[in-house]
């Protein structure tokens, strides 16, 4: 396990504002592992994020048996951070019957015409199981405050003012996840943070290889031009959405072995928390499973 003081210096606190510029994304976890070199960081990145897998099976067993209360991560980045990667390993042991992946696009009309939460709502996990969604309401509040002009029906323009318009949106995530916690659902939000050089060194490898070419998008070149404008976006919304009950993590993101034992060493700490415990026949359902022993044994 990653210790405690370093996960919580990743935890966006509540109340304050954010600064990427002071979060490093290509942290190594502690400055005696830095002094070790890559290949020894790396490789007890990777201890860790095995250990974290097996405890997360576990935890995600009890979860399924326990049928009280939910798990919700939400992965939001800049492209080529990382996303995917993070729900392809990270969740590998997991039980599919028991775990939902969503991964948001640009929205539908049908999505359009509702209101900025209810395609993300439709998703949200009922009890028992865990759901990851790859990107969520946080595009509206993130690609939408970088391009305002895809503010659908003129909604921006009818507000007092733009910045009241946001923090509306601030105000109706705020609220939305809250009513989630109170009703059983944990929620963790991780932002890969990752730099705007292993970014473009990404998109060239994605580029010079014809097995990855399909993950590359023009737009995506056309999105980085927007880099700063991005960067402001999400120190605006974390520092506004970060709260004791929906925390936001800025995970180091440079380095896609860090970054996959941070996710599963919060998650699993997470579900860990939730003090969970298999059901316990009471003394009527004791009697039938007698019974049905002794039919099975009579066979």
């Amino acid at each position: 396990m990653i210790p405690r003081r370093i996960v919580e210096s990743l935890r966006v606190e509540p109340g304050k504002r954010l600064h990427l510029a002071d979060r490093d994304p290509g942290w190594a976890l502690t400055k005696e592992l830095r002094t070790l070199g890559k290949e020894a960081v790396k490789e007890r990145a990777e201890r860790i994020l095995a250990d974290n897998l097996r405890t997360l099976t576990a935890a995600q067993a009890l979860l399924w048996a326990s049928n009280k209360q939910a798990v919700l991560m939400i992965l939001q980045g800049m492209d080529a951070a990382g996303k995917d990667g993070i729900v392809k390993h990270v969740m590998s042991g997991m039980n599919p019957q028991g775990c939902d992946v969503h991964a948001f696009k640009q929205p539908t009309p049908e999505e359009i015409d509702h209101d900025f939460l209810w395609r993300c709502q439709k998703r949200v996990p009922e009890r028992g199981r865990i759901g990851i969604f790859n990107r969520s309401w946080y595009e509206d509040v993130l690609v939408l405050r970088v391009h305002p002009e895809r503010v659908p029906h003129g909604a921006l323009a009818g507000a007092k003012s733009p910045e009241k318009f946001w923090e509306q949106r601030y105000d109706s995530i705020r609220e939305y996840e809250r009513h989630l916690a109170r009703n059983g659902t944990t929620i963790v939000k991780f932002f890969l943070h990752i730099s705007k050089d292993e970014q473009k060194r990404r998109f060239l490898e994605r580029l010079d290889d014809p097995d990855k070419q399909w993950k590359f998008s023009v737009g995506d070149i056309t999105e980085r031009g927007y880099w700063d404008d991005y960067q402001r976006a999400y120190e605006l919304a974390l520092s506004a959405t970060s709260t004791k009950h929906a925390p936001w993590y800025v995970v180091p993101a440079d380095h896609k072995w860090i970054a996959r034992a941070v996710v599963a060493d919060v998650l699993a700490t997470a579900i860990g928390d939730l003090d969970l415990a298999a059901p316990r026949p009471d003394k009527e359902q004791k009697k039938r499973l007698a019974e049905a022993k002794r039919s099975l044994l009579a066979e």
